[in-house]
């Protein structure tokens, strides 16, 4: 037997078999709220396009079996992005054959084969680009090449059929309001986070004493469920509003944008003072040591010397708290604070799983758009850090 040249390859592509024999590629409902029947490839797809997937899955298979070389690698991802394209495309056209217009409730989804197939091309594009050991200017191109595509394909109209497409279509004013108060959340939360924990983690990294008492707090803070940080704040915050009518008037209140910006910038707090203080505690010794040979003040120091050399470290930190928090803000649509969670309990209320997919998919992306973008400028900083 010839022997595996690149496991990971491998693996996602015997799991591309398993779900593509084991699962339904769609899933056919009367409505939004029933169930589907599974619908396997090769019953619900034409013999081109079945055969055209079987076909993306072989190869990935094949080249896990060679041996590997840079252009193998790019042919690994030229060949995942066009399984994510074909199978996407395949199971819009299937969605669209089965539109019967005696029953126009009724809904086409992908099905958990067409779900794994994307993701396992998916992971094999993000492995042959970490194999290139390619750049972040190269890895953000090769990103934006795959979601350019697939919006070209959503923009062609032929995925429209899809139940989550028909969701996005009934939704269309309240998704493009909430996705922008998502963001805005997100943001409102991040800056009094990264104003509030950069001095915090500071002044712990110049004196170590003060870590233990607030490591202590931020610590307890994370271990309050987000639910429940939501809930404390409803009482204060409400009693607050009531005795000062000017924080009122100003958005403060129990329930509502303010409660979840401030619930979230407390759950950022400790990535942000912990990733501060471990870079400004990496600087080396020495380097500082010569820095104030040469006559630099402690503030020039700081500014000229140990920000720069720690900024990649602050990054990782600032990456980990703007993923963080891009999930947690789905949870405050529970206390009327809008965003992509309104989508995602709307459809738990309604046994609605597209109108989930809604605001879960979304939220997704921009988490994983945010990751990309961190680690590109993590991979900067420390390029202009290092001598």
């Amino acid at each position: 037997m010839r022997p595996v040249r690149n496991p990971v390859l491998f693996v996602l592509a015997i799991a591309s078999v398993a779900g593509l024999a084991l699962t339904g590629f769609v899933s056919h409902a009367p409505n939004r709220l029933l169930s589907g029947q599974p619908l396997p490839l090769w019953h619900a797809a034409p013999f081109p396009a079945a055969t055209g997937i079987a076909a993306g899955v072989l190869a990935l298979f094949v080249l896990s079996l060679v041996p590997q070389s840079r252009p193998l690698r790019w042919a690994v991802a030229v060949a995942g992005s066009g399984l994510i394209l074909l199978t996407l495309d395949t199971a819009g056209q299937v969605a669209i054959g089965l539109i019967d217009p005696a029953h126009p409730a009724s809904r086409t989804a992908l099905g958990p084969a067409a779900w794994i197939l994307v993701l396992c091309a998916a992971l094999a594009i993000v492995d042959a680009v970490q194999r290139l050991n390619a750049g972040p200017l190269l890895r953000s191109v090769v990103a934006a090449g795959v979601v350019a595509a697939i919006g070209a394909l959503l923009a062609s109209g032929r995925l429209d059929a899809l139940s989550f497409l028909r969701e996005y279509a009934n939704q269309r004013d309240a998704f493009a309001r909430e996705i922008v108060r998502h963001v805005a959340l997100v943001a409102a939360a991040l800056v009094p986070a990264l104003a509030i924990g950069t001095p915090i983690g500071v002044a712990v990294a110049r004196r170590p004493g003060l870590g233990q008492g607030v490591y202590a707090g931020l610590n307890l803070l994370q271990t309050i469920p987000s639910v429940a940080l939501f809930g404390l704040l409803i009482a204060p915050l409400s009693a607050l509003a009531a005795a000062f009518p000017a924080l009122a008037a100003a958005g403060v209140q129990g329930i509502g944008f303010f409660p979840a910006m401030l619930a979230l910038m407390l759950y950022a707090l400790l990535p942000v003072v912990r990733n501060t203080q471990a870079g400004l505690m990496g600087v080396d010794p020495a380097v500082v040591e010569a820095a104030r040979g040469m006559g630099l003040t402690r503030r020039q120091i700081f500014w000229r010397v140990e920000r720069p050399l720690a900024l990649p470290v602050f990054l990782a930190g600032v990456r980990i708290v703007l993923v963080q928090t891009i999930g947690l803000a789905v949870v405050a649509a529970l206390i009327g604070a809008g965003g992509l969670g309104t989508f995602v309990f709307q459809g738990i209320g309604q046994y609605a799983t597209n109108l989930v997919l809604l605001g879960a998919v979304p939220t997704i992306m921009l988490a994983l758009a945010a990751d990309l973008a961190m680690r590109m400028l993590v991979e900067l900083a420390g390029r202009r850090s290092s001598p």
